[in-house]
């Protein structure tokens, strides 16, 4: 153990992020980097909002819908006479997707719900979509099911996910850099988390089991600008504001985390191009249909 490690308090990392965090510290986190968030993840909408198949006037739901950007995306594509609606368990986002949502002129709206245990709002949808929204339920079993129920006969869904962490280095590059500098242990991959599904297997047995079919795993293979397209000092800052590590550092002394920055700062400058961090993303977008 080096001399930064023995100064840091003896508190776990936290790495599996609940329902419950998300409604309340994660989703006002969220909320405070949403601009950067949402940048961040803009390469994966296309893709899949193309797997849910937009041929008709449809009724839609996004399930985790944040601040709404995905969801006004689908809103502006989607074919007239369609209806969508965004749903997430974080007060702090669903006030700011609804605010978003009122300047539009189309069938929108934006419910706070647990898509565990609530009912479908006003009817069954046609599509359900997800980007990155459903590895955090806490009984998975159980909301799938629920979700299921939310379908139409013939109904699609199409849900995006995270692939391998190692796949995945603009997430997993600041575990790696707190990692140099202390024991960080292991997530549960059973517990709810980013890489919940990256395996892929888990969920489809989860989805078939509640009763849907024409199971598909469609990989995305690409990289995206870590926090929106910034210089690798800026989006070092994105990161510690962003993700859960973060919040461990910032009870530490002011040596680790200069620690940590400067490993960290390392990473990404191997991935700048253009004056912005670019960093290699690998998505599994699981798609879906219940039977009619």
């Amino acid at each position: 153990m080096t001399q930064s490690q023995s100064q840091i308090h003896p508190q776990p990392l936290v790495q599996n992020v609940s329902a419950d965090d998300w409604a309340h510290e994660r989703g006002q986190k969220w909320c405070d980097q949403l601009t950067a968030m949402e940048a961040t993840l803009d390469p994966v909408d296309a893709p899949l909002i193309d797997a849910l198949q937009l041929d008709g006037p449809l009724r839609i739901a996004e399930i985790g819908c944040g601040g709404g950007g995905t969801t006004l995306k689908v809103l502006r594509q989607a074919p007239a006479g369609s209806s969508v609606h965004g749903l997430d368990i974080s007060p702090a986002l669903v006030d700011k997707a609804r605010t978003r949502a009122a300047a539009e002129t189309g069938d929108i709206a934006i419910h706070i719900a647990n898509a565990q245990s609530a009912p479908a709002p006003a009817g069954s949808y046609d599509r359900l979509f997800s980007r990155f929204g459903i590895m955090f339920f806490d009984d998975p079993e159980a909301a799938f099911s629920n979700l299921a129920s939310w379908l139409a006969p013939g109904g699609r869904i199409a849900f995006a996910v995270w692939g391998p962490p190692r796949q995945n280095p603009w997430m997993t590059s600041l575990r790696d850099a707190v990692a140099e500098v202390m024991d960080v242990p292991k997530p549960d991959p059973d517990a709810p988390g980013p890489f919940r599904y990256a395996g892929g297997e888990k969920l489809l047995g989860i989805l078939k089991a509640a009763g849907l079919g024409d199971l598909e795993v469609r990989d995305w293979r690409g990289t995206i600008p870590l926090g929106g397209g910034v210089p690798p000092e800026a989006a070092v800052d994105f990161a510690l504001s962003a993700f859960s590590l973060g919040d461990l550092l910032a009870e530490a002394d002011a040596a680790v985390n200069a620690d940590v920055r400067q490993r960290l700062t390392q990473r990404y400058a191997q991935h700048e191009r253009d004056g912005a961090v670019h960093m290699d993303a690998h998505v599994h977008i699981v798609t879906g249909v219940r039977p009619a």
